[in-house]
């Protein structure tokens, strides 16, 4: 219990920012895998570090620099590449290796040093401040009301455009929406939460999700659920074992994917025996 009053007491906007963060990103996220694009995270988070790094270099703030580069590459990335040469993981394969070769240039350029690097690419949601706060409720919000209402034209969008397109739904527009959406919310998150984290949000959880229920708001919600679940005791778990945040709560996602993963198994195993008994 003591534990537990130091946390409340001394971080607690940890733990507000952390589970607006799980739950935007992992809602996002079930989009991404259905997609089929789960690397565009990874590439997203590196295009908000080089944000984040110009804006450490040339004094402007972070989230400008991390929200006008995340929606370059992510609008960019919008556009359908099914008829072109190069697939869209070509693209994203660019995209992350030159943003995070520019990332680190800028961050030797500027003279900074191990400390500054550390959190520029893996952030730290238990330093979470006010203002992170702000920015994420003002980046959040309009996505949660986006997510909730056009989920259906977003969804048949990203399962079949041709079939989308029959039905009168606009899928070009809905997709940039998403990807502006998405965006945006790397951007507000990757400075506290890092690339790493933000990604095991993107991914991880709505896997586990998508693993164990087919319905996409009950998808949706436990995607938002394991992630909350996992930053909050991540968060409470770092602070008793003195480790570091961010990657505890990765590691707590990942043992629930497993988890999950280990249980549809042997559910289908007991369905065979089931059927051929």
């Amino acid at each position: 219990m003591e534990n537990l009053r130091i946390l409340l007491e001394l971080f607690p906007w940890s733990l507000i920012v952390g589970t607006l963060i799980a739950a935007v990103c992992s809602a996002l996220g079930v989009y991404v895998i259905l997609k089929r694009v789960v690397f565009i995270g990874v590439a997203l988070s590196e295009a908000a570090a080089l944000g984040i790094a110009a804006g450490m270099v040339f004094g402007f703030p972070a989230f400008a620099g991390a929200s006008v580069i995340t929606l370059a590459f992510g609008l960019g990335l919008a556009r359908p590449y099914e008829s072109g040469r190069l697939p869209r993981d070509a693209m994203l394969g660019i995209l992350f290796v030159t943003a995070g070769a520019l990332s680190i240039l800028l961050v030797a350029r500027a003279g900074l040093g191990l400390e500054e690097v550390k959190a520029l690419l893996y952030g730290d949601l238990i330093l979470s401040r006010p203002d992170d706060l702000g920015v994420g409720l003002a980046v959040f919000v309009p996505v949660a009301v986006l997510l909730i209402l056009f989920r259906r034209p977003i969804l048949y969008t990203f399962l079949d455009r041709e079939a989308a397109r029959l039905l009168g739904v606009r899928v070009a527009w809905w997709e940039a929406a998403y990807f502006a959406a998405l965006s945006l919310v790397v951007a507000a998150s990757a400075r506290v939460a890092g690339a790493m984290l933000v990604f095991a949000y993107l991914v991880v959880s709505p896997a586990a999700a998508l693993l164990a229920s087919r319905r996409l708001p009950a998808v949706m919600a436990l995607a938002a659920g394991i992630s909350v679940a996992c930053t909050l005791a991540g968060i409470y778990g770092a602070l008793i074992w003195d480790l570091p945040a961010n990657q505890f709560i990765v590691a707590l996602l990942a043992l629930v994917f497993v988890l999950v993963r280990i249980g549809r198994l042997l559910g289908r195993a007991y369905a065979r025996l089931k059927h051929s008994g």
